[in-house]
């Protein structure tokens, strides 16, 4: 299931309108619409917001499962997640 439909899953199933849900996190019911509809590619503080009114957790609501593996270069001082899937 895409994490748009979770979202909106998760949002119906507490019965909270896009303009609800929007009011408690202090957003426009059309910053709720695009990430519903996929148009629009929250913040890690704005998933975090949204996963708090909706009692989820980051898992339940944006994980997308595929398989994940880490690559670490010496060379540098970050590490690049890469999705294969």
């Amino acid at each position: 299931m895409a994490q748009n439909e979770r979202m909106k899953l998760a949002r119906k199933a507490l019965g909270l309108s896009q303009e609800e849900l929007a009011r408690q996190i202090e957003v426009s019911r059309q910053t709720i619409n695009m990430i519903e509809r996929g148009d629009y590619n929250p913040t890690l503080k704005l998933c975090i917001q949204i996963c708090h009114a909706l009692g989820k957790t980051l898992d339940e609501l944006f994980w997308e499962e595929e398989s994940l593996y880490f690559r670490v270069s010496a060379n540098t001082a970050f590490i690049q997640l890469v999705i294969i899937g």
